[in-house]
């Protein structure tokens, strides 16, 4: 028997493959094209949402405007989103995110509370992520912590928190966090609604990287003591301290050192964790 050759494809059916391939092409330009669209002009709502979702909702970028990668929220701290305590900073804060080596590079500023822009680079990792933020120090109205909900809406702060960071990297290896570098915390001529005493003194917190993160309290001045040390042991913060007022001063002192700890004469113990 004699074997049949191949019958070659009609002319017809050439024209109409060599008709569909433009077409596709076109498709798949317009597909790229749409995607590139959508990164490069994705709306700051997006970006708002991931911070809320992030966070609990105990941070939202309210009133988003702009696009992901340059753009300008309201500022607002909650108690979460079951919570009714807010409160926003004055202004309005700026971002600019933008690709970079092995990551992405953050650029944030407040007109409140940034003399310069704060710098974030994050490089995420397999099953891990690294953030870098270059030195740098900010100041921030204390009162702001009220919408963190308790025991912040109680104590309701008046004040500056002076916030300087030196060589600070946070790591998450492996569900572990990893600080190296330092954060100082001024809290200046600090006041609170719990007591008549304005102000009632300055403060230092100090946030010490390491093998075991240290966090140390200490007073700068005023009426009010406070004293303390801690230290992370896996993820949790094991912190023991001390308030006390002045003896001339413990009269309006007294509610804040109630809240403050457990009272013992005229000092009130603060343990957590």
């Amino acid at each position: 028997m004699k074997s049949r050759r191949p019958t070659p494809p009609s002319r017809s059916h050439n024209a109409a493959r060599v008709a569909r391939a433009p077409w596709g092409w076109a498709f798949a330009g317009l597909l790229t094209g749409t995607l590139v669209a959508l990164t490069a002009f994705a709306p700051a709502r997006w970006l708002a949402a991931a911070v809320a979702g992030a966070t609990g909702a105990r941070l939202v970028l309210d009133d988003p405007r702009g696009t992901v990668w340059t753009g300008s929220a309201r500022l607002v701290l909650t108690g979460g989103s079951a919570s009714q305590d807010r409160s926003a900073l004055p202004g309005r804060v700026q971002w600019q995110l933008r690709p970079a080596w092995g990551g992405l590079r953050a650029q944030l500023s407040a007109t409140c509370c940034t003399p310069a822009p704060m710098v974030l680079h994050a490089q995420p990792r397999w099953n891990s992520a690294r953030i870098a933020v270059t030195d740098g120090q900010s100041q921030w109205p204390a009162a702001v912590l009220a919408g963190l909900g308790t025991p912040w809406n109680t104590l309701q702060p008046q004040g500056q928190l002076a916030l300087q960071t030196r060589d600070l990297q946070v790591e998450w290896a492996a569900g572990r966090l990893v600080l190296a570098g330092q954060v100082q915390l001024d809290a200046l001529a600090m006041s609170s609604r719990l007591s008549t005493l304005r102000p009632m003194g300055s403060y230092r917190l100090t946030l010490q990287g390491g093998a075991a993160p240290s966090l140390a309290l200490q007073t700068l001045q005023g009426d009010l003591q406070l004293s303390g040390s801690g230290q992370w042991v896996g993820q949790r913060l094991r912190f023991t301290g001390e308030a006390s007022a002045a003896p001339e001063r413990e009269g309006a002192l007294s509610n804040l050192l109630n809240i403050i700890g457990r009272r013992n004469g005229a000092r009130s113990l603060i343990s957590l964790g």
